[in-house]
C-alpha cells in the first residue's frame, strides 16, 4: 500500500511550547485526518521516521502519538510492514440510548426489537422502593425485550411502568422501545424528566443465554428512572449492553457545546 504521508502534510503546526503534548497534538492531528476520511480504511500511515522528519519531532514521540490511536482501535500495525487505518467495526459503534432503531438505520444495519414477555405484575419489595410506594396491590406492565442488529443480539431490556389505563399493548408500540412511550401510553401520569444510572457489570447467566455472550462476561448495565411533575417514579427500566460491541452514550435534553 502507499504510504499516507501526503495526506498529513498541511495545517498542523507542532507547538513545542503548548501545555499539550507534542504526542497528543499529533494524535489528535491523525486521528482528524482519519475522521474526515483523508486517511482511508486499510491505508497506510506514513512512518516513524517519515512523520518525525516531517514535524521536527523525535521518532519516540511519533510513536506515543501512534499508540494513542491504536489503543483507540483507530489504526493497527503489522510488523514488518507498518500501521494501517482500521476498518470501522460495530465495537466502536456509539448509539443513542432513546433512539435505537434510528441509530441503527443511520448506520446502514438492519435493527429488530423482539419482545420475549409482556405481563401484568404485582408489586414487590424491590418495585416498592424503586417506585416509592408502600401499597403492594399496585400493578406494574412488566416488559422483556432483546434488541438485535444484523440478526445478533445486543441488549436485554426489562421495562416497569405503573399499570392504570387497562389498555390492550399494541404490536406498534414495540417498534420504538422507548420507556417515556411506554408509560405515556400505559400511566395515567404523563413523563416529563428522567434519570439514568450507567454501571459496568457482568453477565448473569439469563443474561448471557439471552445476549449469546460468555457468562461473566463484561457488560453495562443502565437504570433509568421515568418521573411524573409530582417527580413521582412512574417508570424504571433496567437494560443490559453487551460491553464487547459498542460504546454507550446518552443525551437527555438540552446541552450546551461546553457540557
Amino acid at each position: 500500500m502507499k504510504s499516507g504521508a501526503k495526506k498529513v502534510q498541511d495545517k498542523l503546526a507542532i507547538d513545542k511550547n503548548s501545555v499539550i503534548p507534542i504526542y497528543y497534538q499529533l494524535a489528535k492531528f491523525l486521528e482528524e485526518q482519519i475522521q474526515t476520511g483523508r486517511l482511508q480504511p486499510g491505508e497506510a500511515l506514513p512512518t516513524e521516521m517519515e512523520l518525525a522528519q516531517q514535524f521536527g519531532i523525535s521518532r519516540m514521540t511519533v510513536r506515543k502519538a501512534i499508540g494513542e490511536l491504536v489503543a483507540a482501535g483507530m489504526v493497527y500495525t503489522q510488523q514488518g510492514k507498518g500501521t494501517f487505518v482500521s476498518v470501522p467495526k460495530l465495537d466502536n459503534v456509539v448509539f443513542e440510548l432513546d433512539n435505537y432503531n434510528q441509530e441503527i438505520k443511520e448506520r446502514g444495519l438492519t435493527g429488530k426489537a423482539t419482545l420475549l414477555e409482556a405481563r401484568i405484575v404485582r408489586a414487590n419489595q424491590q418495585l416498592m422502593n424503586k417506585f416509592q410506594i408502600s401499597d403492594e396491590n399496585t400493578r406494574f406492565l412488566y416488559f422483556r425485550m432483546v434488541l438485535a442488529a444484523e440478526g445478533e443480539p445486543l441488549a436485554y431490556e426489562r421495562k416497569y411502568t405503573i399499570y392504570t389505563k387497562r389498555k390492550p399493548i399494541l404490536e406498534s408500540e414495540l417498534q420504538d422501545p422507548s420507556l417515556t412511550k411506554l408509560v405515556s401510553a400505559h400511566s395515567d401520569s404523563m413523563p416529563v424528566s428522567s434519570k439514568k444510572v450507567l454501571q459496568v457489570s457482568v453477565a448473569t447467566k439469563e443474561e448471557a443465554s439471552i445476549l449469546q455472550i460468555p457468562i461473566k462476561a463484561p457488560v453495562f448495565v443502565m437504570e433509568q428512572t421515568v418521573y411524573n411533575a409530582e417527580h413521582q417514579p412512574v417508570g424504571w427500566s433496567k437494560s443490559v449492553y453487551r460491553g464487547d460491541r459498542y460504546q454507550l452514550t446518552a443525551y437527555d435534553g438540552w446541552h450546551s457545546k461546553e457540557g
